[in-house]
């Protein structure tokens, strides 16, 4: 019977975490002094923080007074009393489940498109790019099938900044794409108009453009037509996303080798089908990341809206902040850091979801899910 030799199995060298920390954070005395002072700051910021957020913080109340006493941390008790307020805006109280039956179906629409693996993906992704627009604005808006009308003024909170963001997203993206293929078309007149276009907007700030779509926009209207201010601001975000959208989209279709478009060519495709079956797919791949990061910054611009009239998310916020009946030196900073946290949850899932798609894109795992 033939022996077999056991080989004692040793741990790869470098493998574990002490050598790890020694590779990566120890490795040279420049890297060792800024690992150092980054413990440092760390120790110096976060502990102070959890104590003020967390451990002294005040949780429930009904009035300031639960929040004045001294080294008080955190008034969570004001966000909880004003929660109402910050989700939803002044939108009347009895009226509310019209806006959660909005949120409803919006989050269940998102979760179906976003999860791999679960069928019928192009009928939910039609029903949400058409019939999902109107359902939402007739039943917040009222005024059919019997719901009472909620005038857009009294839209706020995280449904306005939602609203805003969702509708600056779903627009930008093809009104991008056709300004980027227009930037690149033959036809000078098309060409020059798109060039106008985004140059122009590229180089007029947000704030900029929104005063102009509330204010200067209705005098330049037609007697007797009215367009809802809301609507207003919203195409002025569409617009201004949309100019950026589409120079990133023209990098994805500068990255994409010329042999594509003449193998497209070769095949007898047209334009349109070149440009949706061979050429965009692989240009909007490519700059997964940047398009990903406008909406990002989009997102976070919605909080403009403020400044002209609008009371989202940031703007219940500081109007908060203003009540005396909650008028405390921590009310203010506590509006601010869960308005930031609300920002963040939402940026970062977008991050980090843009991540996961961008893997599974490149290796070919994108869309396994059956229509």
């Amino acid at each position: 019977m033939a022996r077999t030799s056991t080989v004692s199995a040793k741990p790869p060298r470098g493998a574990g975490p002490i050598a790890w920390m020694r590779d990566n954070l120890f490795s040279s005395p420049f890297n060792t002094a800024l690992t150092l002072a980054a413990l440092g700051l760390l120790w110096i910021t976060v502990p102070p923080f959890i104590n003020w957020a967390f451990i002294n913080a005040v949780w429930s109340g009904e009035t300031r007074d639960v929040c004045m006493a001294p080294e008080t941390g955190a008034c969570w008790a004001y966000i909880a009393a004003r929660f109402d307020q910050i989700v939803y805006g002044f939108y009347e109280k009895a009226e509310r489940w019209r806006a959660d039956a909005v949120f409803i179906i919006g989050a269940i629409g998102i979760f179906w498109l976003a999860t791999p693996g679960l069928r019928a993906k192009r009928a939910i992704g039609a029903f949400m790019l058409i019939a999902y627009p109107v359902i939402s604005y007739v039943l917040l808006s009222g005024g059919l099938f019997g719901l009472d009308v909620v005038p857009s003024a009294k839209w706020g909170g995280l449904l306005l900044t939602l609203i805003v963001a969702v509708t600056g997203i779903v627009a930008s993206l093809p009104l991008g794409i056709l300004l980027a293929l227009g930037r690149r078309s033959k036809l000078p007149v098309v060409r020059i108009l798109c060039i106008g276009f985004i140059e122009f907007v590229r180089g007029v700030p947000l704030i900029t453009i929104l005063f102009m779509a509330s204010n200067l926009l209705p005098l330049f209207l037609p007697e007797g037509l009215v367009f809802d201010k809301l609507l207003r601001a919203l195409v002025a975000v569409a617009l201004f996303s949309a100019a950026y959208m589409a120079e990133v989209v023209r990098g994805g279709l500068q990255a994409v080798p010329q042999g594509q478009y003449e193998a497209a060519a070769s095949l007898g495709l047209g334009y349109w089908r070149m440009m949706g079956l061979i050429i965009l797919p692989q240009a909007l791949k490519t700059v997964m990341p940047s398009i990903v990061n406008t909406f990002i910054g989009l997102f976070k611009d919605t909080s403009l809206v403020s400044i002209i009239g609008f009371s989202d998310l940031l703007g219940i916020i500081q109007k908060g902040n203003a009540d005396p009946e909650w008028s405390t030196p921590v009310t203010a900073t506590t509006g601010y850091l869960f308005a930031a946290a609300i920002f963040w949850a939402f940026c970062f899932s977008m991050s980090r979801y843009s991540a996961w798609l961008e893997r599974n894109v490149a290796g070919g795992k994108a869309g396994a899910g059956k229509t």
